[in-house]
């Protein structure tokens, strides 16, 4: 008979206080758990951008005379609208800018070789009509880099990236250099596809065409 009442026995108020605390931890690290099993499992399911199917956002007349202005020494940003689609939010228009460097094909290919070749090589021309345009997100999380002038350079405020006029990567976290968008001339107009990548790899891993 006593030793059935052991397992009616409440417990001091300490042992009851240890339980509880024992009982609490169990339940939250098993929602740890679940989380970190879970992420992997939604992130699994959303869907892989396709670069293939890329849109185009012709420049106007004054954004193309901008981009024209752009030199070897001085890059400038052309501001334009792009068209983004979204599998989950629809559609949508927004102003985006680029930052358009003039530069030849040769010079990148020299100053960029793995733009040409391995994991971080691009589906399309780096270098066409004589330019090269960056997105303006840094690599590195994505925030906006700005040119400084009297650096002659790209520096991300967020993390303290830099990059050369040509995208290099100089200084700072990131793992690679600057994105190239691409650029073409299409029955007329000069158009610029909006493309994000993946940041914090050294490969380019297309999330999300415009």
């Amino acid at each position: 008979m006593g030793h059935a009442e052991a397992y009616t026995d409440p417990g001091t108020p300490q042992e009851q206080s240890r339980r509880t605390f024992m009982a609490q931890a169990t339940i939250a690290l098993g929602g740890v758990i679940g989380i970190s099993l879970a992420i992997p499992l939604v992130t699994s399911l959303i869907p892989a951008a396709d670069a293939s199917n890329q849109e185009w956002s012709p420049l106007t007349a004054d954004e193309l005379a901008t981009l024209k202005k752009a030199t070897d020494s001085t890059p400038l940003k052309v501001t334009f609208s792009v068209h983004e689609t979204n599998g989950y939010f629809g559609a949508s228009d927004s102003d985006q800018f680029v930052w358009a460097v003039r530069v030849s094909d040769e010079e990148m290919q020299k100053a960029r070789p793995e733009l040409y070749a391995g994991s971080a090589k691009l589906p399309y021309p780096v270098v066409n009509m004589g330019f090269t345009v960056f997105s303006p997100l840094c690599p590195h999380l994505g925030c906006r880099y700005a040119y400084l002038e009297a650096q002659k350079k790209f520096l991300c405020p967020c993390h303290g990236s830099e990059y050369s006029l040509l995208g290099v990567h100089e200084a700072g976290p990131a793992l690679r250099g600057l994105d190239p968008l691409p650029l073409r001339d299409y029955e007329g107009k000069v158009e610029i596809s909006w493309i994000l990548y993946q940041a914090n790899t050294p490969a380019h891993v297309v999330i999300q065409v415009g």
